[in-house]
């Protein structure tokens, strides 16, 4: 069973900043592990992360290049662009991994090229 249509979904939810609908897609235990942050566990804590990060970036928008899934497994390329609270244009390209359990996403961790901004 493909998870492609769940991880798009993530990442058109994640565009339009719908926390709403982010929260129904995470499970309440998920995991999300960020680039120079401690783990953030559970879905409060990852909704309230990405709640800062949408501040800290009032613009920014990703777009995927490609999916790789492997069970309940995908790998995600993607990139992104935007704008940052004091209007500096921001790029970057990297990878989230994710696992789905029970049609919700349980794990994520993100790697991506340009880490010196955050």
């Amino acid at each position: 069973m493909s998870n492609k249509p769940l991880i798009n979904k993530f990442f058109d939810v994640f565009n339009q900043r719908d926390l709403q609908q982010l929260t129904a897609l995470l499970e309440p235990e998920a995991e999300f592990y960020f680039p120079k942050t401690q783990p953030l566990i559970g879905r409060d804590r990852i909704l309230k992360f990405l709640n800062l990060l949408f501040r800290q970036y009032p613009s920014l928008a990703f777009e995927i290049q490609r999916i790789i899934q492997q069970d309940d497994q995908a790998a995600v390329h993607w990139t992104n662009k935007g704008m940052n609270r004091r209007k500096e244009p921001y790029r970057n390209e990297g990878v989230t991994i994710f696992e789905i359990k029970d049609g919700k996403i349980s794990y994520i961790s993100d790697f991506f090229k340009d880490t010196e901004r955050f």
